[in-house]
């Protein structure tokens, strides 16, 4: 069976390597913001002389890694306000599928890649039921013949986030690299620890799920965008700082590598003309902040769910875009939006979907991922690291760029960046630029 781009070579449907029995997980506040997102889509590159020998490998360890994480092969249902698995018939959707384009080499360069090419790669979510439950996730693994294999791996933002997600792909990768269980396996052997299902441990006295449900039903729909020329197909780029370089950002702002990054893909976008409204006095910026640290009582790292909260940064366009310092200026606002958040994490958490909607008019820059989840260093499925891993899903909210750690283990950070192709061009010129010019930054 053919579809666009790639030859279905099997559908299968994966449940969880028993004893798993039927459970129910209540959502909580952190995770009801997300009920009416979408999946967050990554692709994860590696090369392989055999990819097809992978195939049987996969989808022979991935019960291993879901009787860890079961709940992804199973539902949620808004009206119940739960996820739920059930031992008698769910199960996750893995995808095992060949490429029909000789483009692998392509994919996996750090250049403008065309998107058009990677869509094929990323796994569909089955259709709601009629109950309006959806499923959490899906797979896909997809072979080019003699060049590598791509595993596609879809995941719904009200199930967990991107922490819990990557930790998913790591024990999978464990497991594959293991051929079997991972209960008892040799502490050698770099296991991920076990994920923490009990979304009791989220404190709510406050019945922030119920006050953030009842904001989200108030909510109007965003007014239809006027209908114009179709846009240029976008690409997608990776552009690598280096410690180094992410050192002399950071100057004497005593930034993190996050608040680095970020501040630079900023000043990059608005200059390029590609976020932010043309001629606005503020422009903004919008990122999720990881939580469990940070609430009290605290979450552990494993926590299987969503634990983030929105940070929202405004700063004057002029000192980001017009002569030198702009990138500091842009740091500063990040980092002083953190300082802020840090003083009451919780605080105003009932309004914050509403602000979140109030500053989507202003086209916001937002950020997915972190160079803190190891993509690159903890998913090695027993044939090498990834050369190239891609958040896809960045795609659908533009003026969104992705953050990882650098695939080569030095230290550095990886952006990711979707814009029309013209764009890019202006961005990448201006990435450069601002590395060079030290006075900019």
């Amino acid at each position: 069976m053919a579809e666009a781009g790639v030859r279905v070579l099997e559908r299968l449907r994966v449940p969880p390597a028993p004893p798993c029995p039927s459970a129910d997980l209540p959502i909580t506040f952190f995770d009801a913001a997300w009920l009416f997102t979408g999946p967050v889509e990554r692709l994860f590159f590696y090369r392989h002389a055999d990819p097809a020998a992978a195939l049987p490998l996969l989808a022979a360890s991935l019960p291993h890694a879901l009787a860890r994480f079961f709940p992804l092969a199973g539902t949620l249902n808004p009206a119940a306000r739960c996820l739920s698995y059930s031992s008698a018939h769910d199960a996750l959707h893995l995808l095992l599928a060949e490429s029909q384009e000789d483009s692998f080499d392509r994919l996996v360069a750090a250049g403008p890649r065309d998107l058009s090419l990677m869509r094929p790669l990323v796994p569909a979510l089955p259709p709601p039921g009629k109950d309006g439950a959806f499923a959490l996730a899906a797979l896909q693994a997809t072979v080019f013949p003699g060049r590598g294999v791509c595993l596609g791996v879809s995941v719904h933002h009200a199930a967990c986030d991107d922490a819990s997600a990557t930790l998913f792909v790591r024990t999978w990768a464990a497991a594959c690299r293991l051929g079997g269980p991972l209960n008892g396996a040799d502490p050698s052997q770099a296991v991920p620890p076990p994920p923490v299902l009990d979304r009791s441990l989220v404190a709510d006295p406050d019945d922030l799920l119920g006050k953030t449900l009842a904001g989200m039903s108030r909510l109007a729909p965003p007014p239809p965008q006027a209908q114009g020329p179709p846009p240029p197909s976008p690409v997608i780029a990776s552009f690598a700082l280096t410690r180094d370089q992410i050192d002399g950002i950071k100057g004497a702002t005593h930034a993190s590598s996050f608040v680095a990054a970020s501040a630079l893909a900023w000043v990059c976008l608005l200059r390029s003309r590609s976020a932010g409204v043309e001629g606005a006095a503020r422009s903004h910026m919008l990122f999720s902040a990881e939580c469990r640290s940070r609430v009290s009582p605290p979450l552990p790292a494993e926590y299987l769910g969503n634990c983030l909260r929105p940070c929202f940064v405004e700063a004057a366009t002029d000192e980001l875009t017009g002569g030198t310092g702009g990138v500091a200026a842009a740091a500063a606002a990040i980092g002083s939006a953190i300082r802020e958040m840090e003083r009451g994490v919780l605080e105003g958490a009932e309004g914050w979907l509403g602000q979140v909607m109030s500053v989507l008019p202003q086209r916001p820059m937002s950020v997915g991922g972190s160079p803190r989840h190891g993509v690159y260093g903890g998913t090695d499925f027993g044939w090498g690291a990834p050369c190239r891993v891609d958040m896809v899903s960045i795609e659908k909210t533009p003026g969104t760029v992705s953050l990882a750690e650098s695939p080569d283990g030095q230290g550095g950070v990886e952006v990711g960046v979707v814009l029309p192709p013209d764009i890019m061009e202006a961005f990448a010129s201006c990435f450069a630029e601002l590395l060079d010019d030290k006075k900019s930054v």
